[in-house]
């Protein structure tokens, strides 16, 4: 599980930021950079991918990154 490691007195820096959405934005980053849907579950600590889906959410821009970065015809250029 993500856990918070700073101190009470931390958790006033936040701006703003719950523990809760923390935690769901460091997912979401993960799944952005590749970690693996069994990874992500484990480390969440969500017992499926319907309920990680719904934290984990990857941007338009890391999206697009994965499927250029896949694409057969950008590969055959480089």
């Amino acid at each position: 599980m993500l856990q918070f490691s700073g101190s009470p007195d931390d958790i006033e820096d936040l701006d703003g930021w719950t523990l809760h959405r923390l935690r769901h934005s460091a997912l979401t980053h993960d799944a952005e950079d590749g970690t693996s849907t069994p990874m992500l579950l484990a480390r969440s600590r969500h017992a499926s991918v319907r309920s990680l889906e719904r934290y984990a959410r990857p941007g338009v821009d890391s999206v697009a990154r994965h499927v250029a970065e896949r694409d057969p015809a950008v590969r055959l250029r480089r």
